[in-house]
Formats: structure tokens, sequence, C-alpha cells
């Protein structure tokens, strides 16, 4: 892991990193504690500022609870509030750590999905949520839905919104600045229909 962050500090032709995740590694590796020990003799040596955790569920929770991380990233959308209805979310605050949201708008779903496309468990689940049919001022933007409802979130720092083109960045920009927040009704109403019929679905990886 030392390897591994002086070779990023090389290739940034940098000094320092504001951030370091770590990814996806299990509760296992977590215990041995090796790649933490690494970043935060890192952090301490000056070459980085906050040490992340990256991942979804009883290893987030680990994560939290632990006192040895700054920041952790973690799964929120419309089809995926498992961080919610947890209490991960209120845990990391909690313990002071930022929060980071990865897949804040679900892979842009809704829309699909309530036109009866399902390639996917995230369109699927949001098929069925949105059957229970329409919500109380909702945008017609779906991904201002998506992207408003996570960001509705108090304990949310940080939404990474992936895109495929500078004209997508741009588009969500304009959203982001001129559209939000949506309605506190459509967000509320998304959490009644996941706690519905949500409550099983686990956290999708």
């Amino acid at each position: 892991m030392s390897d591994s962050v002086n070779r990023r500090l090389e290739l940034l032709q940098t000094e320092y990193i504001d951030i370091v995740q770590l990814h996806s590694c299990g509760i296992e590796i977590l215990d041995q504690g090796d790649a933490i020990r690494a970043l935060q003799d890192a952090k301490a040596a000056g070459k980085i500022g906050h040490v992340a955790y990256s991942r979804d569920n009883e290893a987030a929770r680990w994560a939290v609870n632990s006192g040895l991380f700054d920041a952790l990233q973690t799964s929120l959308n419309l089809t995926e509030q498992a961080a919610r209805t947890s209490g991960l979310l209120a845990e990391a605050e909690a313990q002071g750590l930022g929060v980071l949201v990865k897949r804040p708008i679900g892979g842009a779903t809704w829309a699909p999905a309530k036109q009866g496309i399902e390639p996917s468990r995230n369109y699927a689940r949001a098929r069925a949520m949105a059957k229970l049919g329409n919500l109380p001022e909702e945008p017609t933007d779906a991904v201002l839905l998506a992207l408003g409802f996570t960001l509705a979130h108090p304990e949310v720092d940080v939404a990474i919104v992936g895109t495929k083109s500078p004209n997508h960045m741009r588009t969500n920009l304009d959203l982001a600045e001129r559209d939000l927040p949506i309605s506190a009704a459509a967000v509320t109403e998304l959490q009644a229909r996941w706690d519905r019929i949500g409550g099983g679905w686990r956290q999708l990886q």
C-alpha cells in the first residue's frame, strides 16, 4: 500500500493527495490492519490528507465504527436505501466521517422503469416502486429526481456522479445549480415506498 501511494504521487506529479480510499476489501482484510496502517502512515508523513473506505453493508459499518477512517464512500439512491434504513449514514455522521455517495442516480432507472423496462436489478426495483403511482411534486427529469433524492439526506457530503460525456456533466451541473432541492414530499414518498416494499432488498455491490 505504501508503494501504491508513492506511485500515485509520482504519476500525479505531486507531493500530496487530499484523500485516498481503500476500495472494496472485506472485513477479513480490514481486521488484518496492514492496509489501513500503511495509509495512516502516509497520512502521518504528510503524503495524504484523509483516509477513506469504500464499500457497503457490514464492511462499511465495520469501517465506520473502527475509528480508523476519515470518510466513507457508500451507495445511496432511490433504489438502494439500505444505508439510510440500517442507520449507517447516521452512524457515519455521529462518528464525524465525511460521506461520499457512489451511484447517486442509480443508473437513471426511474423513467425507463415507469415505461416497463427491466434489464437489471436497479430497474426492477425502480419498477416496483413506480408501480405505486406518481410521486407528489415529481420532477419531470428522472436524473433530477434521483440526484435530488440522494442529496436530500443531510449526512451526504459528496455525490459521485459518473458521466460518459462532457455534455452529460454540464447537464448534471445545470440541474444541481438550477433545480435543487426537489420537493420534500417526493423524497418522503420514495423513502416510504422503500420502507414498504424494499426492506428485504440487499444493497447492491
